[in-house]
């Protein structure tokens, strides 16, 4: 039972690897059904006057992959970005800065997820209102895939989408570095890690790429 939230001084001796392995040790006891129970209202009241939270996570929005289930975490434990098809943009980019460089986080993680509806319409060039500029953020993996991927390059491909979340992530990953000179001051001082992972919707295990 979880009925203690993160504090400051606990905050600020975590490391970017002891987060990560945090992380990926709740993932595997999601994958297991053996999520760990949570007293909310302690946890709440806990967190009223202020919020340590070891990580941000970039998520789709696909209902399918609930964020702080999937890592087993609560309510104070993470800071969560959601958009489709996980690209960063302006506002992700100061979300994250504020999320490390003001309130501590140790680690950015860039979660996709297997058979992801915004990289299939980025696959397939889908044109509709506001979603068509969403999914220019998403053409570059699209274009990398199609040098790494034979066959069809479109959404009927399963090795062509699955290449894509991939590279998604990982260029995503790419501009958080080139974009935020914070993020990757950061970095490079070892104060944060930015890393990926790809989420299987069949098993529940998150693999890092």
């Amino acid at each position: 039972m979880r009925n203690t939230a993160i504090t400051k001084d606990l905050q600020t001796s975590l490391t970017p690897k002891s987060v990560l392995q945090d992380l990926l040790e709740g993932n595997s006891r999601y994958a297991a059904n053996n999520i760990t129970a949570s007293d909310v209202n302690t946890l709440v009241a806990q967190t009223t006057g202020g919020q340590f939270p070891k990580a941000v996570i970039l998520s789709c929005i696909d209902s399918r992959v609930p964020v702080e289930l999937v890592f087993d975490q609560t309510i104070g434990d993470i800071f969560v970005a959601r958009v489709a098809g996980n690209f960063e943009n302006v506002d992700i980019l100061g979300s994250m800065e504020y999320s490390c460089a003001v309130a501590g986080s140790k680690l950015v993680f860039v979660l996709g997820h297997e058979s992801c509806g915004a990289v299939k319409a980025a696959c397939d060039g889908v044109e509709l209102g506001n979603i068509t500029a969403m999914l220019d953020n998403i053409i570059p993996a699209v274009k990398l895939s199609s040098e790494q991927v034979e066959g069809v390059t479109d959404s009927s491909n399963k090795e062509f989408v699955a290449q894509t979340v991939e590279n998604n992530v990982k260029l995503t990953i790419d501009r958080i570095r080139e974009k935020s000179n914070i993020l990757q001051e950061m970095e490079d001082n070892g104060e944060i890690s930015i890393v990926g992972g790809v989420y299987s919707l069949h098993t529940g295990k998150v693999t890092m790429v």
